[in-house]
């Protein structure tokens, strides 16, 4: 105990440096206490924060964005939506305004605010140049939708391969509902396509979306088969000897296969949002009707002969025929799909929207997939010589037994509807 006593404070300093550490971590403490105390906070901490991160991200000074605003002159959306974000509340803007102590105590995020407050109605300014800047692209995308609608209702109306699969849909199922109070229908909701897939035949494999296909695939092999060689000069009819069946169910793949591509502005019009389009009109014209309240009481009230200014006024009246463009347009693409889901469905007087088109694009992708399959299932089959349909004129046994017996109730469909397809021709 004595020997520890005898230890001078000299020695514990100069072994482990103990109270020197402490001493210079507080002189480092006092330090940063001091700077940070000769910064004067007017912006909430959070927001001054994220303001000045933003603003070193996007490295714009405050006397650039002065001289944009000014005259007029496009700035980085992203810019805009921050220091629009971010905007100091009345109390802030206050203070900042009547801040008279040096710049330089401020922090980053009150230093660049309190220089762009020079500026008139800065913040509505900025709000106007937002919407200047993202205008022509917001109605170019409306536009382009539009013209999708459009297309997308000729498509379906005026499809005479899409026609055809619908005829025999209703075809087919009539027959099989032949007796009952669902025969004898002279139409069906779109929706049943969806459904095909659930009917099975009597080997729980074939659907009935399978036959319909292998049907529209023969009658479409059999027209494809005729127009060409018509198409070379010869006017007699297609014998079913001409070509051998495997022939015909190749073109008419080819035929089924294509609806997609046939119909694919239906497709892009089914991921459009009715609602969404909606509300960028209505937001547009909004916007619009903001944008002319503030150059016709703001700006007016300054008298200011600015860029800013002239081209504010330049685009208001441009703008005005866009948007009504865009009103006009919407009434009018409404109205059409309307009348196109009236075409398929009668008059319902239900408002259902774009979901035509997404039942029609679900339809076709399962179309798509019976297609592969029977393409997949082709090429596995074993290949028919010419020398096998030279003999009887009538539809080989190996391709009419299986759905002969997979259906029963539409058994003699392809017997009643042979000499129906030559006289459609289509």
């Amino acid at each position: 105990m004595v020997l520890l006593h005898r230890l001078s404070e000299d020695a514990i300093e100069t072994l482990f440096g103990c109270n020197a550490d402490k001493k210079s971590g507080d002189g480092k403490k006092d330090l940063t206490s001091k700077e940070a105390a000769q910064v004067v906070r007017i912006l909430d901490p959070k927001k001054a924060q994220n303001l000045a991160i933003s603003l070193k991200a996007l490295s714009v000074s405050a006397e650039e964005v002065s001289c944009a605003v000014k005259e007029g002159n496009e700035l980085p959306s992203d810019l805009i939506q921050t220091l629009i974000r971010w905007v100091p509340n009345t109390d802030e803007e206050l203070r900042l305004r009547l801040y008279t102590g040096e710049l330089s105590q401020l922090g980053p995020a009150e230093q660049f605010l309190k220089a762009i407050f020079d500026i008139p109605y800065i913040y509505e300014r900025l709000d106007a140049l937002l919407f200047m800047a993202g205008l022509p692209e917001e109605a170019s995308n409306v536009k382009q939708s539009f013209a999708t609608l459009e297309m997308a209702c000729e498509e379906l109306k005026n499809s005479r391969l899409f026609l055809k699969l619908l005829e025999a849909v209703l075809k087919t199922g009539n027959r099989m509902n032949v007796g009952t109070f669902r025969g004898g229908a002279q139409a069906f909701k779109l929706d049943t396509l969806l459904k095909l897939s659930d009917v099975k035949g009597t080997d729980g494999k074939i659907t009935l979306l399978h036959f319909v296909v292998q049907e529209i695939i023969h009658s479409e092999g059999v027209r494809s088969a005729r127009a060409a060689k018509e198409q070379k000069g010869s006017v007699s009819s297609v014998d079913n000897n001409d070509l051998i069946e495997e022939e015909y169910k190749q073109l008419g793949l080819q035929v089924v296969s294509s609806l997609g591509d046939e119909l694919q502005n239906v497709r892009n019009a089914a991921i459009l949002d009715a609602d969404q389009l909606t509300r960028s009109i209505t937001s547009v014209g909004h916007r619009l009707g903001k944008t002319k309240e503030f150059l016709n009481t703001s700006m007016k009230s300054l008298d200011e002969d600015s860029g800013f200014h002239r081209k504010l006024v330049h685009f208001v009246e441009q703008s005005q025929t866009d948007v009504t463009f865009l009103l006009e347009e919407e009434k009018k693409i409404r109205s059409l799909v309307k009348s196109t889901v009236d075409y398929f469905h009668g008059r319902t007087g239900k408002d259902e929207g774009l979901r035509l088109f997404v039942v029609v694009r679900d339809f076709l992708a399962m179309l798509d997939k019976v297609c592969n399959e029977v393409k997949e299932a082709s090429k596995v089959a074993p290949k028919k010589t010419k020398t096998e349909v030279t003999l009887p004129s009538r539809t080989p046994r190996s391709f009419q037994d299986p759905r002969r017996n997979l259906f029963p109730a539409i058994k003699d469909r392809r017997a009643h509807s042979s000499s129906s397809s030559s006289d459609e021709g289509s």
